[in-house]
């Protein structure tokens, strides 16, 4: 599975009745509950990375990337504009990147 099929599945859920299942609950609870619950996530992974626990830290990963694309999806924001301004950023430096914002 690719980032843009998990996406996919999540927008298709985005109208689905929450009761039939974790994605179309949290869409449900609206934008913020789903930006909070991708803030849990990657506390999580910042945990297991900071343990050096591997098995911990791919699990948590998994978790604040579906968390990612919920969030993404709860304001309308593309994943291709994501990886759009990614390749945009990187026809440059990261330090002249930083420097331009």
């Amino acid at each position: 599975m690719t980032l843009d099929d998990l996406y996919a599945t999540i927008l298709s859920r985005k109208d689905s009745d929450p009761s039939s299942s974790w994605t179309a609950q949290l869409l449900a609870k609206g934008p913020e509950k789903c930006a909070e619950k991708f803030g849990e996530e990657a506390v999580e992974a910042i945990i297991e990375a900071v343990k050096d626990d591997k098995a911990g830290l791919t699990g948590e990963a998994a978790d604040v990337l579906y968390h990612l694309l919920v969030m993404l999806a709860a304001r309308d924001v593309p994943l291709a504009d994501v990886l759009d301004e990614l390749a945009r950023r990187q026809s440059q430096s990261g330090i002249s990147e930083k420097a331009s914002r």
